[in-house]
C-alpha cells in the first residue's frame, strides 16, 4: 500500500493565529498583503538575546557564565547588523543603541537568577516542528528549547524578553506554549510534562504549566476554530479591525479603518499556499 502526503489547506503559527486573535486585519496585513513593517527595537533585542541564549549552550556546562553570555551579544549583534542592515537605522546615535544593549546585557544577566545552565543540557535548540491536523491544516513554529530527562519526559522551553503578563493575560501567554505542545504531541505521541516560560524583562519571572491531552484537546478545537474563522473571511472578504492597545505599536494605521484609513485591494493570495506543493520547503512563519 503507497502512503500519500495529506492535503494541506494551509497553514499556522502561533504568531499568525495570535494575529488573528488581536485583530483579523492585521492578520490581512501580515499574510495576504505581505505589507512591509519597520523593524521594532524591542523585537530585534529579543532576536539578538535569543540567540545568545541559544549559542550558550554550545559552551562546555562549566563555561556558560554570564561573562560568557554578555561576551557573546556584541558578536551576535553584529551578525544581524551584517544580515540586515536597516537595523542600524532604529537608533537615533550610538548613545541610543548602546543604551539598547545595556537593557539586552541586564536580560542576560536576569537569565542567570531564573535558570543554572550548568546544570542543563537541552535536547533541541530553535526545533523547527509542524504537524498536519486531521482536517489538513499544518501547525509549525520554531520551539527555543527541549529538554528531555532521562526517564523520557519532555519540557518546552520559550525565552521571553517582555515583562510576566498578569494573572488575566497568562491564558493568553500560555496559548502558544499550547499550541507548540500539541504539535509535539501529534508528532511524538507524548504529552510534554512541563511548558516554561522564561520572562527576562522586568523582575524577571519563569511561567510554568503542565498541560494534560484534555488541555491540548481542547487547544486543537481552538486552533480549528481559528482557521475556520480565517477561511470565512478570505471567502466574505471581510478583515475586521479590532482596536486595542497594540493599536499604538502597529505600522498600519494609516491604512485602517479605525483610524481614519481604507485597506487596499484584497490580493489574490492565501494563508498556506507556499505549503501546498512542498511542506517542508516552506519554513516562514505564517
Amino acid at each position: 500500500m503507497t502512503l500519500t502526503e495529506p492535503v494541506i489547506i494551509g497553514a499556522l503559527s502561533p504568531s499568525r493565529a495570535g494575529d488573528f486573535m488581536t485583530c483579523p486585519l492585521l492578520y490581512r496585513f501580515r499574510v495576504i498583503d505581505q505589507l512591509p513593517e519597520k523593524p521594532s527595537p524591542a523585537a530585534v533585542r529579543g532576536t539578538v538575546v535569543h540567540a545568545v541564549l541559544e549559542r550558550l549552550y554550545d559552551l562546555p556546562a562549566p563555561g556558560r557564565s554570564v561573562g560568557a553570555a554578555l561576551e557573546l551579544l556584541e558578536p551576535q549583534w553584529r551578525r544581524l547588523l551584517a544580515e540586515e542592515p536597516l537595523y542600524a537605522e532604529m537608533f537615533a546615535d550610538d548613545a541610543e543603541q548602546e543604551q539598547w544593549l545595556a537593557q539586552a546585557r541586564g536580560m542576560l544577566e536576569r537569565y542567570f537568577t531564573l535558570e543554572d545552565p550548568t546544570r542543563l543540557e537541552p535536547a533541541e535548540r530553535e526545533l523547527y516542528v509542524e504537524a498536519v491536523l486531521d482536517g489538513g491544516l499544518m501547525l509549525r513554529g520554531y520551539v527555543d528549547r527541549l529538554d528531555v530527562a532521562p526517564t523520557g519526559e519532555i519540557r518546552v522551553v520559550d525565552y521571553k524578553t517582555g515583562s510576566a503578563p498578569g494573572p488575566e493575560f497568562e491564558a493568553k501567554a500560555l496559548f502558544q506554549m499550547k499550541f507548540y505542545a500539541l504539535v509535539l504531541w501529534r508528532l511524538r505521541g507524548q504529552v510534554p510534562r512541563l511548558l516554561q516560560l522564561v520572562y527576562l524583562g522586568g523582575q524577571g519571572e519563569v511561567l510554568r504549566y503542565a498541560p494534560d491531552e484534555a488541555d491540548l484537546l481542547a487547544t486543537e478545537r481552538k486552533v480549528m476554530a481559528l482557521w475556520a474563522a480565517i477561511e470565512r473571511a478570505l471567502e466574505s472578504g471581510e478583515w475586521r479591525a479590532r482596536r486595542s492597545r497594540l493599536c499604538d505599536w502597529c505600522d498600519h494605521q494609516a491604512l485602517c479603518p479605525e483610524f481614519g484609513g481604507a485597506p487596499p485591494p484584497v490580493p489574490d493570495r492565501q494563508p498556506g499556499d507556499t505549503v501546498r506543493s512542498s511542506r517542508r520547503a516552506a519554513t516562514d512563519e505564517l
